[in-house]
């Protein structure tokens, strides 16, 4: 991330993304495969994308960050930074127990079920476990730089995901 000045001089917190260019290596149709998309590749990574017609695509045409203007909107989606295991007062935000009068139970989570009706845990009950490292989407975001030579895009605000990540742009 970085910061850029607006021409009325307001700071704007960007982040700056690689943004291809991208190369369409198939096609796929209704006709044949019973769904419209186009599969696109990126360095060596491949990934399909949902369209309503495929025929505005070709196979080996390159997609460019030209494509996107100062003021769209855009959802960019990729996978969030891992945390590891993480207990329930960092997970689930749950409070803390006593921190005197000989309480052992500082940031344990407690009671979990109910006695003997049920006689179990429900599923979905807020436990332990691993946090972050799954896929997020972030709507809403505003293109503020674009650079087609260096084939660079910012965007206004955080995206989810570690440096270095493939993360999806999606005009709105």
């Amino acid at each position: 991330m970085t910061q850029i000045a607006t021409e009325s001089g307001e700071m704007v917190p960007v982040t700056v993304i690689l943004a291809g260019p991208c190369e369409v290596t198939a096609l796929r149709t209704a006709d044949q495969h019973q769904y419209g998309a186009v599969q696109m590749k990126f360095g060596k990574k491949l990934k399909e994308f949902r369209v309503e017609k495929t025929d505005d695509f070709k196979v080996g045409q390159e997609i460019k960050v030209d494509m996107f203007k100062v003021g769209d909107k855009v959802k960019v989606a990729g996978i969030s930074i891992g945390k590891g295991f993480a207990g329930t007062v960092k997970r689930h935000h749950f409070s803390r127990g006593p921190m005197s009068h000989g309480s052992k139970s500082h940031r344990l989570p407690g009671s979990s079920g109910a006695g003997t009706s049920p006689g179990r845990v429900l599923p979905g009950t807020r436990r332990a476990g691993r946090m972050g490292n799954c896929r997020v989407s972030v709507r809403g975001l505003t293109v503020v730089l674009v650079n087609p030579e260096k084939n660079l895009l910012g965007l206004k605000g955080a995206i989810p995901g570690a440096g270095n990540n493939l993360v999806e742009v999606v005009k709105l």
